[in-house]
């Protein structure tokens, strides 16, 4: 049996389905596209690699999609940084899997942005690629086409009979497809629109076998619309519950805090085990109530050396997959700071868009706000920094934890 490995590619910026976050980073039905889309692969036994490829200025977004797989390690390889263009962002993608044992006999690409792929699909994709070397799925046009000028004017009606509307996963040998990509490298302006078309440049002749119609890609707003009634259809019925989380430290001798991931100059550090981030730890500890998961304390002990120091965003990742692994999804993140110094107002943008990075939440639903204790008790006295945090989330009312 030939290896077969699959890249995903989540590099583009897909700023036609409008949004605070690129499209594979948005929740649907309360999970990331790309997480979906992973899982699909992830799950599929025939897979022996799975490269995403991604815009280097996602590796956070990425991460915390990572962190709420089921299959993290083993498969799932580190993500590559993708390039200014699909066909570039492919190449790397590639490149990465020809380097020592990695390099399959068989590579599917697949777009992110796709995440109604099937088991069946795949299996379709695989097999396609052994018997003809190069294929693509596609699915009837069941409508007339027409072919118009810039003018509006009709010139040809094709016969809809001959054409196919072709989707992802495409299927290659691997060697076949990188060869291809590495002699079109230096024609990233000839219009190629898909692996496919470089496969035909190149010479190889491409099979088309059947692709899937509900098989759609998440490119425009009406069509995450669409998404979420397809799945709401199939969802079971969510209840909502309220979480509440309370993080307080001491200051110390420092020159910074990290507070909602992002480090703030300050003539104060914190004593703490690990970065002592009050607000990921509140938000951690709310989501978690939501969830009767105990608190932070419980899946995170001060006692284990290898929390010491620790970036929070690993535990607010953390307890973000435990919400994903019960079919949850967060709505809303409400986080007070209660402290004299320092200012939060310079910093709530960067908070607020590092939090919806964390938990994948567009900057709407997520609030920041701060304030003083009136000089009253001892953040007024300026001996420490307190933060609450309150998360809104919704799980099946079917699923026990």
């Amino acid at each position: 049996m030939s290896s077969v490995a699959a890249i995903i590619v989540a590099a583009g910026r897909g700023t036609r389905a409008g949004g605070d976050v690129p499209k594979q980073y948005r929740e649907l039905a309360g999970r990331p596209v790309l997480a979906r889309t992973l899982e699909t692969f992830l799950a599929h036994p025939g897979l022996a690699a799975i490269v995403p490829v991604i815009h280097p200025e996602d590796a956070g977004r990425y991460g915390a999609v990572a962190a709420g797989l089921s299959e993290a390690t083993g498969r799932l390889r580190a993500p590559v940084s993708g390039g200014d263009s699909r066909q570039a962002s492919v190449l790397a993608g590639l490149e990465a899997l020809a380097v020592g044992t990695m390099r399959p006999e068989i590579v599917l690409v697949h777009d992110a942005a796709r995440p109604f792929a099937t088991s069946d699909l795949i299996d379709r994709a695989i097999a396609a690629a052994r018997a003809h070397g190069a294929a693509v799925p596609g699915v009837t046009v069941t409508d007339t086409v027409k072919v118009v000028d810039d003018a509006g004017l009709v010139r040809a009606t094709p016969e809809r009979a001959a054409l196919r509307l072709i989707q992802t996963p495409q299927a290659f040998r691997f060697d076949d497809l990188l060869s291809a990509h590495r002699q079109a490298a230096s024609l990233i302006d000839a219009g190629f629109t898909d692996d496919g078309a470089i496969a035909e440049w190149a010479g190889l002749g491409v099979h088309v076998f059947p692709g899937e119609p509900a098989n759609m890609k998440l490119t425009t707003a009406a069509d995450f619309d669409e998404a979420e009634r397809r799945l709401a259809a199939e969802a079971p019925a969510l209840g909502v519950r309220v979480g509440c989380g309370y993080d307080v430290h001491a200051f110390a001798a420092g020159d910074h805090l990290w507070l909602g991931g992002i480090r703030i100059a300050h003539d104060r550090g914190v004593l703490a085990h690990s970065d002592g981030d009050v607000v990921l730890h509140a938000l951690t500890d709310a989501v978690l109530g939501a969830l009767a998961e105990g608190d932070i304390g419980t899946h995170f002990p001060p006692s284990d050396p290898q929390w010491k120091g620790a970036s929070s965003d690993r535990f607010l990742a953390h307890a973000m997959a435990l919400l994903r692994q019960r079919g949850g999804r967060l709505d809303h993140a409400d986080v007070t700071v209660v402290c004299e110094a320092p200012k939060i107002g310079p910093h709530r943008e960067a908070m607020r868009r590092r939090i919806a990075d964390i938990v994948g939440l567009p900057l709407s639903a997520v609030s920041i706000k701060a304030t003083t204790s009136e000089r009253l008790g001892f953040t007024g006295r300026r001996e420490g920094i307190a933060a609450q945090a309150i998360a809104t989330v919704r799980l099946p009312f079917d699923r026990e934890p």
